[in-house]
């Protein structure tokens, strides 16, 4: 199974009512991902931060995968810089780099961490199974919430199809090369493992209709928000609220 290590822990955040916090986290990532005044984003990063530090998170795990996302960011710092047109800013032998470019490649530095963190604190504090319930509660597509359920559960078993596949051909004497006998072999386990995937699929779905799947999966937890869950909800509110003042102060 997938590792999910900020699902279980003891503070306030993991112990919100989970359609508060997938509302919260969805609403937060829409206004930081509008706004372009640096007040504004500066202030949304230190409030992703700041939900980091109540939810208790373990920060190397944290910065584990912040890495992974800076990865990507680190690429757009390396070709919009010389790319946006703009003012002069520096050069770098032939190319030279714009103040524009080097502002642009600051926010959507500010809003990929702050969104990231976000949802770090808000949403992966739930197990995989209570977010797809909590969305089934708050109405959305309920293909999408199966789409999401059946991924998680049975991606694994596609990876464990696919390394007995590469097993079976490296007994048989296969040695990844650059050849083009390489990239067709390479091609056929990918070709089989859709087949036996399909196959699978297939076969789950017969299972669970046997079992008496109408199209729907059933929770058996209800969720009532607390008098703490209200009184967060204030507080997420108000800080959303005082995002948006901020960037509309800065325009005007």
């Amino acid at each position: 199974m997938l590792k999910e290590p900020f699902a279980t822990g003891s503070s306030q955040i993991h112990s919100l009512d989970p359609r508060l916090k997938l509302l919260f986290a969805a609403s937060c990532s829409f206004v930081v991902a509008l706004s372009n005044r640096f007040p504004a984003l500066f202030a949304a990063l230190l409030f992703s931060l700041l939900l980091i530090g109540l939810a208790r998170l373990n920060i190397r795990e944290v910065t584990k995968r912040m890495a992974l996302v800076n990865g990507l960011v680190l690429f757009f710092w390396l070709v919009i810089p010389v790319t946006y047109k703009g003012t002069p800013l520096f050069h770098l032998g032939p190319l030279q780099g714009t103040m524009e470019g080097v502002l642009l490649c600051t926010r959507i530095t500010l809003k990929s961490n702050t969104i990231f963190l976000v949802f770090v604190a808000l949403v992966s504090t739930m197990p995989i199974t209570t977010l797809g319930h909590a969305m089934n509660r708050l109405r959305l597509p309920g293909k999408l919430i199966h789409l999401l359920l059946l991924t998680y559960r049975y991606i694994f078993v596609i990876d464990q199809e696919y390394q007995r596949l590469i097993r079976a051909a490296k007994i048989r004497g296969f040695r990844p090369r650059t050849t083009m006998n390489s990239y067709r072999t390479y091609a056929y386990l990918i070709g089989m493992l859709f087949v036996r995937a399909s196959a699978r699929a297939e076969r789950v779905h017969q299972a669970m209709v046997c079992r008496g799947f109408d199209g729907r999966f059933y929770c058996l937890r209800q969720f009532s928000p607390t008098r703490t869950d209200w009184m967060w909800s204030g507080l997420m509110i108000l800080i959303i609220f005082s995002l948006v003042s901020l960037e509309w102060a800065a325009i005007n």
